[in-house]
C-alpha cells in the first residue's frame, strides 16, 4: 500500500471531535465552530450568517455539520448563503469534518460550520 503525505498549505485540518468539542490544528474548541480559510472562530448557529457572508470571496462550498445526526438547516439560512453564491452541503458533523479535510487536502475553497455532537 502506498501512503502519501497530505499537505494542507496554510489551512488547518480538523484533527478530531468529541462530546461538545472539536480539535482543529491541535487546539481544542468547545461548542459550535466555524473553520474558515482565514482561521477558526465560534459560530452562533443558523442565525449567524454574517461571518459566513464575509467569506463569500474565499469559499465556494460550506459544509454544515448538524451534530450527531443529519438535520435540515432552516430554509432562510440556506437561501441567504446560496443567494450570495456559497453552496451549502448539510450532513452530520462527523461526516462534515471528514469531507472538509478531504477537500481541503485537494486545495478546494471550502469551509465548515459545525454543531457539536
Amino acid at each position: 500500500m502506498r501512503l502519501n503525505e497530505i499537505s494542507y498549505n496554510d489551512a488547518v485540518p480538523i484533527d478530531g471531535y468529541g462530546t461538545g468539542f472539536f480539535r482543529v490544528g491541535g487546539k481544542r474548541y468547545d461548542g459550535a465552530l466555524l473553520v474558515l480559510p482565514n482561521g477558526v472562530t465560534a459560530w452562533g448557529g443558523f442565525e449567524d450568517t454574517a461571518t459566513l457572508l464575509a467569506q463569500v470571496a474565499e469559499i465556494d462550498v460550506l459544509f454544515v455539520g448538524t451534530g450527531a445526526e443529519i438535520a435540515h438547516p432552516p430554509k432562510d439560512f440556506r437561501a441567504t448563503l446560496e443567494d450570495a453564491g456559497i453552496g451549502v452541503e448539510t450532513m452530520a458533523s462527523p461526516a462534515a469534518c471528514r469531507t472538509y479535510n478531504v477537500l481541503l487536502s485537494e486545495g478546494r475553497r471550502v469551509a465548515v460550520a459545525l454543531l457539536p455532537v
